[in-house]
């Protein structure tokens, strides 16, 4: 098996990337088989060639899975929490701007009866 490309992968479907990682866990156990019974050095160097190409194969079909659940709530009120941006814990709990600027009916009240004054300072 030669070293899949990740470009290559993320041309095929989910399906085809599953049966594609099947094809390379068997692979692996066989070559494992091959290395307990003293095989030849080729085949222990391809183990290491398929572990990384399962792990491409995984990365893939994570992505995928990730892009369509992003595209599934997008625009939804709630989003879980994987999907939300990352961002640091103390921003995540900061208060929204317009929360940060809301004003009660009393402080409306008083700040329309009560304007600022304005001075006029001549020198």
């Amino acid at each position: 098996m030669v070293k899949v490309k990740a470009y290559e992968l993320r041309a095929k479907t989910s399906k085809e990337l599953l049966k594609e990682l099947d094809e390379m866990k068997s692979e692996l156990a066989q070559l494992r088989v091959a290395k307990v019974s003293g095989g030849a050095a080729s085949k222990l160097a391809k183990i290491k060639i398929v572990r990384k190409s399962i792990a491409r194969i995984l990365t893939v079909y994570n992505q995928k899975q990730k892009a369509e659940a992003r595209k599934q709530y997008k625009g939804k009120k709630y989003m879980p929490l994987d999907l939300r941006p990352k961002k640091t814990r103390k921003i995540r709990r900061a208060l929204k701007t317009e929360q940060k600027f809301a004003k009660t009916l009393r402080t409306k009240t008083r700040e329309s009866n009560f304007p600022m004054r304005r001075f006029a300072v001549t020198m």
